[in-house]
């Protein structure tokens, strides 16, 4: 199982909220893609916002990460008054946006390969 971790910083409790509902809102179409065993959003007392996907393995996680939904969810990274924390969990390892930074920039020179 490979988990993906997002905490969000807000500015204040009306902030987390508006974006706590919209990740909900995103969790639902999330938990309907293949390899997806979990994801859940919810806030703590310091209105910090948490996200997080439970995957199947590793190849789930690449084909989530490459995904329109994933576009949008890191749109949303950028509502936080601070960088995200983000974390990708496998068994083995952790790593943070490194991890994001390759697998998407490996879409980069797979549609580069495809337009040439």
């Amino acid at each position: 199982m490979v988990r993906i971790s997002i905490e969000l910083r807000t500015a204040s409790p009306r902030d987390a909220i508006d974006l706590l509902e919209t990740l909900r809102f995103l969790t639902s179409s999330t938990r309907l893609d293949r390899g997806c065993q979990e994801c859940a959003a919810w806030t703590d007392r310091e209105f910090i916002v948490h996200y997080s996907e439970g995957w199947a393995g590793e190849a789930d996680v690449r084909r989530r990460v490459r995904s329109p939904g994933f576009s949008s969810l890191m749109a949303l990274m950028e509502c936080g008054s601070a960088p995200p924390l983000v974390k990708f969990d496998f068994v083995t390892k952790t790593r943070g946006l490194d991890y994001l930074e390759e697998i998407r920039d490996g879409m980069t020179e797979l549609a580069s390969e495809r337009i040439q």
